[in-house]
């Protein structure tokens, strides 16, 4: 059924770069919206960024905006989350969601650490 899993995490300096993937299967991907999560140790989960099924529209949180970009390649049911400037903040778990048929669906998420 729904699945979605994320992948590309992993450990990174300081105003580098790295690039999540969330592979989706199950469902329309092309139908639905696609949002990425994340959630820092001690910390609530939050938004991170989020997609429309058109792609033409994003909105991100204010922590990222500038540094991160959402997109989504249709035909590979996937979508993305390019990370530039991280910072040590940026440390988490980032999830990959999207809510489909009524309910919520989660990836088990790929860890960012973000560390000199």
């Amino acid at each position: 059924q729904v699945q979605l899993v994320e992948s590309g995490g992993g450990l990174v300096q300081p105003g580098g770069s790295l690039r999540l993937s969330c592979a989706a299967s199950g469902f329309m991907f092309s139908w639905y919206d696609m949002r990425w999560y994340r959630q820092a140790p001690g910390m609530e989960r939050e938004l991170v960024a989020v997609i429309t099924m058109a792609g033409g529209v994003t909105n991100y949180a204010d922590a990222v905006k500038g540094r991160f970009t959402i997109s989504r390649d249709d035909a590979k049911n996937t979508v993305y989350l390019q990370m530039n400037s991280l910072k040590p903040e940026d440390t988490a778990v980032y999830y990959c969601n999207s809510q489909v048929r009524d309910k919520n669906y989660w990836g088990k998420g790929t860890l960012v650490t973000v560390s000199s």
